[in-house]
């Protein structure tokens, strides 16, 4: 059987892809066992791999959550598997970048706001729509979304089921850019390519800090970075070389 998230790498760069195009890339259990695995995985490589990005195969980054794997009675290994995975997202080492096309639907859209970054496509098409379906969120979309957009507006998107375009969800600061729906892969790699010139160990500690500091207030952040940062890294030196040679 074919795999359900493929992976490929190229020069530090890691893309994982959603492979249920025939169901618009729903989430299923099993599934989410396989992108565990790989951010697991991809997490032990900090040498080899500097900066990942998420997408789906076909029209969309995924419609959400498999309501009919629901049905059928699938079920994921623990209580909280798939609030877990979103989880070790967050906690990876490396920059994770999400990029979105077509839809982006309740828990794909929490599954997007896991990652750092986002890209999306003129098309695409965010919404919170458990309200449609008489359910609230376990997987973090009460906590993620207002830390994105703010309280207000996450208000106004989980109580209406709404739907916004690439180009309202760069306005409300959910992503970083809009662009063309045949571009929307490209542009994220570029990003990504762009992120990887940077010395991977400031892209990590960035990320760290940043992710560390959202948890305490201003002071206490301040006081984590302080403790918390190493300062120079391994490739700093030659870095420095670099620049003084060339200038």
């Amino acid at each position: 059987m074919e795999a359900l998230v493929l992976r490929e790498d190229a020069n530090g760069l890691c893309t994982l892809t959603l492979n249920r195009p025939e169901v618009l890339n729903a989430l299923s259990p099993a599934l989410f066992v396989e992108l565990a695995a790989h951010l697991e995985k991809i997490a032990t490589e900090t040498a080899e791999i500097g900066c990942v990005i998420l997408c789906g195969k076909g029209r969309s980054f995924s419609a959400g959550n498999d309501l009919k794997a629901i049905q059928a009675g699938d079920r994921a290994p623990s209580t909280h598997f798939q609030a877990e995975t979103l989880e070790k997202i967050e906690a990876l080492p490396q920059p994770v970048i999400a990029a979105v096309q077509g839809h982006c639907y309740t828990g794909s859209l929490e599954l997007a706001l896991a990652c750092d970054l986002l890209v999306a496509a003129e098309g695409a098409k965010f919404a919170d729509t458990h309200g449609k379906w008489g359910m609230s969120p376990t997987w973090g979309m009460s906590q993620r979304l207002p830390r994105r957009v703010g309280l207000v507006m996450a208000r106004e998107l989980m109580f209406s089921g709404r739907v916004i375009d690439g180009a309202e969800a760069v306005r409300i600061g959910l992503a970083n850019c809009c662009v063309a729906d045949t571009e929307f892969l490209a542009a994220a790699t570029a990003m990504a390519r762009q992120f990887l010139e940077n010395s991977w160990h400031t892209l990590r500690m960035d990320k760290l800090l940043i992710n560390g500091g959202l948890d305490r207030t201003l002071q206490a952040g301040l006081a984590f970075e302080r403790a918390t940062s190493p300062g120079a890294g391994p490739d700093t030196a030659k870095r420095l070389g670099g620049f003084a040679k060339n200038h």
